[in-house]
């Protein structure tokens, strides 16, 4: 009997040590969670952020799958987006309602490129579902005025304008880390001038998807962005705390590590919920 059981944990042994798991999911402090776990705890918020890697493939599915999760659950959830631009919100509502066709949208909203393999699917749940899809970030147009001539060349733009960012005037705490990260990545040799605009910038857009989410809040919101927009409760959470400090959010965040079998010190505590996936994944541009 005990030989049985020695080969039966060898066999055991050697099959886990073979797998090569696309993902693994960890809690904040590093402890590997089921999904099903972290689909109860997410329930409980009124915002869900998902921290994405841009061209990570496990992102984007896992995107879709936590979106079903979420709706089986509340009905009334509202998918927001940072991959459509708020002056793009009329065309996107066309297109959700049937009114025009997907060429359409295509042609006259400025998606991104990876658009049709990775955004796609939650676009067409939503669609499929009658579900509100919000188009939360800042015209790029006005977050590149911000780089070039700073925030206040904000102020100039016409009333009809201004209705696609967030109102005017709205904080910038450049002592935030995920911010003065920034200015520091972009090095020494970078005008000081140039790195603090690059960061209004960054921060024109975290303000506004923050206002356009709460502005179109239906039931929870289940918001898609850049993980960077997200991690260690800043950017958009940041200002979403500002409007509303009360408001319960949890987050979700994609890191990328050699060997994902334990959570790196680097990501802990970047968001409730880690997603670790390989580094060498297969990315889809």
């Amino acid at each position: 009997m005990k030989i049985l059981i020695l080969l039966f944990s060898l066999t055991f042994h050697l099959a886990s040590a073979q797998d090569k798991p696309a993902y693994i999911l960890f809690n904040s402090e590093g402890k590997e969670v089921r999904y099903e776990k972290m689909i109860k705890e997410l329930e409980k918020a009124e915002v869900v952020f998902f921290g994405e890697q841009h061209n990570d493939p496990i992102s984007h599915w896992m995107e879709l799958q936590v979106m079903k999760s979420l709706y089986e659950k509340d009905n009334r959830l509202t998918l927001a987006m940072e991959m459509f631009e708020s002056d793009d919100q009329l065309v996107l509502n066309e297109y959700l309602r049937g009114t025009i066709e997907e060429r359409h949208l295509l042609s006259e909203t400025k998606v991104w490129d990876n658009y049709k393999t990775d955004y796609k699917p939650l676009v067409e749940f939503a669609k499929d579902k009658k579900l509100i899809v919000v188009a939360s970030n800042i015209p790029r147009r006005y977050a590149n005025l911000v780089y070039r001539k700073g925030i206040q060349a904000l102020d100039s733009l016409p009333a009809e304008a201004k209705q696609w960012i967030a109102p005017l005037p709205f904080e910038i705490d450049l002592e935030l880390p995920g911010y003065k990260s920034m200015i520091t990545a972009m090095g020494p040799h970078t005008s000081a001038g140039t790195a603090i605009n690059m960061v209004r910038s960054q921060a024109s857009k975290d303000a506004s998807m923050a206002y356009f989410i709460l502005k179109n809040r239906q039931g929870q919101v289940y918001h898609v962005n850049g993980a960077y927009h997200s991690q260690n409760g800043e950017g958009i959470i940041w200002y979403l705390k500002k409007i509303q400090p009360q408001i319960k959010v949890l987050t979700i965040h994609v890191a990328e590590q050699a060997d994902i079998t334990k959570l790196d010190d680097t990501h802990k505590k970047t968001a409730d919920f880690i997603i670790c996936v390989p580094k060498d994944m297969t990315r889809t541009y």
